[in-house]
């Protein structure tokens, strides 16, 4: 028997996406609490201590504990939001993106029944998904993996959904095949992928090249998900560019700067 529950979806729009899951009586969809968009009437709301998972129920108190220690660990809530259809009939529920970017379907029996990802990036799944932490073998990479460090590894048989910033890119890496990435870019990849944290050779290039001291290596073989809009770049765009923080209110014109001058600002 099937650990996650068999779900049909659709994603809608293109830069702010969001995705409804329709749910036949008795099913169920698991969420980041605030995610949901709309839901329709008859399905209702849990909240679960951890992820919820068939494993964690068979494991009883202590695995509701170590699943909830867990998602605190990767900086998520100790408590995950389940919606059940417990209507008559096929019911939909909703989930939006939190910020521009994309919605990413992955079947995980098509991965092996297991995935990798970056802890920002889980939106949704079928009930039954497993969330557990990635640890890295290699020392390096939990001291010095800056945005990255903290993996999550989703477990199970079913739909999981991840969302990306901007636009995605997908790479599937031969056998020895590697690929260096900025930290904040990656989503997600499969296990079967080494993943390592190096240091930006030239101390002038991590200093002034605006790419940080660290990236992220990928080995093959498997398959990694990249974004082009790291949620923690956008941020930092956004709050560097504030009034309160220098930024001109006129950026965009010829005349910004001058004004500010003329302003005092």
């Amino acid at each position: 028997m099937a650990d996650m529950d068999v779900i049909d979806y659709q994603i809608f729009g293109d830069d702010m996406q969001y995705i409804e899951i329709e749910l036949d009586p008795e099913e169920a969809a698991v969420a980041e609490a605030g995610g949901m968009m709309f839901m329709e009437s008859g399905i209702e709301m849990e909240t679960v201590f951890g992820d919820g998972s068939k494993q964690q129920k068979q494991s009883g108190f202590l695995g509701a504990l170590m699943s909830a220690g867990k998602r605190l660990i990767t900086g998520e809530s100790l408590f995950m939001t389940v919606f059940i259809n417990k209507g008559q009939g096929k019911k939909r529920v909703a989930f939006a993106a939190p910020y521009p970017g994309k919605i990413i379907p992955v079947h995980l029996s098509e991965m092996g029944g297991e995935l990798v990802c970056q802890k920002e990036s889980f939106l949704c799944a079928a009930k039954g998904v497993s969330i557990g932490i990635a640890f890295q073998k290699k020392f390096g990479v939990g001291l010095f993996g800056g945005e990255g460090f903290i993996m999550q590894r989703l477990t199970g048989d079913g739909w999981a959904f991840l969302h990306a910033g901007g636009t995605t890119a997908q790479r599937d890496l031969e056998a020895g095949e590697t690929l260096r990435v900025d930290t904040g870019c990656l989503v997600s990849l499969q296990p079967s992928v080494s993943y390592d944290i190096q240091m930006v050779k030239g101390i002038k290039t991590a200093l002034f090249g605006g790419e940080g001291l660290f990236f992220a290596t990928l080995t093959g073989p498997g398959r990694v998900w990249l974004q082009s809009i790291p949620f923690s770049r956008m941020a930092g765009r956004i709050y560097a560019a504030a009034p309160q923080r220098g930024g001109s209110k006129e950026a965009g014109s010829i005349l910004g700067g001058l004004g500010g001058l003329l302003q005092g600002e």
